[in-house]
């Protein structure tokens, strides 16, 4: 379905209302980086005005109701202004144009919202492996996972079945001892492997030699799910991140430990993939969550450029960026995956299309947009909320089958 909406507004109206009702006014139809952006210019604050107005008029008649405040207008890469849905947007997409002349705001918004099952359109490095019929195990390669710790095993089982679930051969999951019979019970599909620990539910620097092994035999390690924060756990992450041959996808608490040595930044290499959400990568730039979010395709790809690794800066509309400068932006907005495991679930979507022959960069933005499809056909059903992040797993091999077979 499509459709256009068309306004305009005095661009002297929108002055009185702000010097009226000041910021009462402001904070009911702008967005906090509007505001920033506009920074109290009137045409700036009319054409937003006009834009949100055109949007709005463009759901006329469809039961989707979105107010002014949660409709965003900032210049994109481009400068051009672009509108963002800051809600259930059912896979809606936005475009808006915004001209001025003589004291006028006049935007027009064309609107395209799918057809319920519709998946939205793929970002160009989308790419499933193929899957031959005269296949066998190892033609799809291992995954070796270090995850979990003590209250957080959750994160292993997570990680490890979703790479599972992606396609990968083999998937071998190195646990601590004190946790290893929880993983060997719940993890049936995948190799639940104990591993010394240097404190209870703690892998320690102590088992580098072993974990290297382990990943000399693998297409790619995925590491850092719920590994934990004891000291000697950090040390054997930065290590492996700098010496380890496979591609590695490196998650939480892995990130922590990136970020809290720092001795490996610039050195990591382009088979590493970072999968932060805001707040890691402030910590592993020194900024704060909301600087990264002002701007974050430029965030993620200094982040790139400054740890040599590919980034996955997570949220709506995740980021995907390549030391060398090339970037990605998923189309997807689904607020249901906001709910704790989601993230590993990604990083074991990710490790399981690297485990099958996908270069990083292209399995680090194909399984943000597998990831995000699965969670939007889940929101579709349940709504914006209630979404646990096992219930992404099922559903990964059937967005993957879509996309196999061109159902975009």
């Amino acid at each position: 379905m499509q459709r256009i909406g068309v306004d305009a507004v005095s661009v002297d109206r929108i002055a009185r209302a702000v010097k009226r009702s000041g910021p009462g006014f402001l904070a009911k139809v702008y967005t906090a980086a509007e505001l920033a952006y506009c920074a109290g210019n009137d045409e700036r604050l009319a054409g937003r005005w006009a834009a949100k107005e055109a949007v709005i008029k463009c759901f006329d008649g469809t039961g989707i109701c979105f107010p002014r405040r949660r409709i965003e207008v900032l210049p994109g890469p481009n400068g051009a202004p672009r509108a963002r849905l800051l809600g259930n947007d059912r896979g809606a997409q936005v475009e808006v144009s915004i001209t001025h002349h003589s004291r006028l705001a006049v935007a027009t918004a064309h609107l395209e919202i799918p057809d319920a099952g519709t998946m939205l359109p793929a970002p160009d490095a989308v790419l499933i492996p193929a899957r031959p019929k005269d296949a066998h195990k190892g033609t799809f390669g291992t995954a070796v996972v270090l995850a979990g710790s003590l209250g957080l095993t959750g994160a292993a089982f997570l990680s490890s079945t979703a790479a599972a679930r992606t396609g990968a051969g083999l998937v071998r999951l190195l646990v601590a001892d004190t946790i290893y019979p929880i993983l060997a019970a719940k993890c049936t599909e995948v190799m639940a492997t104990p591993v010394p620990e240097v404190a209870p539910g703690a892998i320690g620097h102590a088992a580098y030699d072993s974990v290297l092994r382990q990943l000399a035999t693998a297409e790619v390690g995925i590491v850092g799910p719920g590994l934990g924060r004891d000291s000697s756990t950090w040390r054997l992450v930065v290590d492996l991140a700098l010496h380890a041959r496979c591609p590695l996808v490196i998650d939480a608490d892995g990130l922590n430990a990136l970020a809290d040595s720092q001795r490996s930044k610039g050195k990591l290499g382009k088979n590493r993939v970072l999968t932060p959400h805001p707040g890691e990568l402030g910590r592993l730039t020194g900024k704060t969550a909301d600087a990264i979010n002002a701007d974050r395709t430029a965030a993620a790809r200094k982040a790139a450029k400054e740890w040599g690794a590919i980034v996955v800066l997570k949220g709506a509309r995740t980021v995907v960026a390549h030391p060398d400068g090339r970037t990605s932006e998923d189309p997807h907005e689904v607020p249901a995956l906001a709910s704790g495991g989601t993230g590993d679930v990604l990083s074991g979507i990710i490790g399981g299309l690297i485990a099958q022959g996908s270069e990083p960069f292209a399995a680090a933005v194909t399984g943000v947009y597998v990831h995000a499809a699965a969670g939007r056909r889940i929101s579709d059903r349940l709504g914006d909320s209630g979404l646990l992040a096992g219930d992404l797993l099922p559903e990964i091999p059937l967005v993957m089958n879509v996309l196999r077979q061109g159902g975009l």
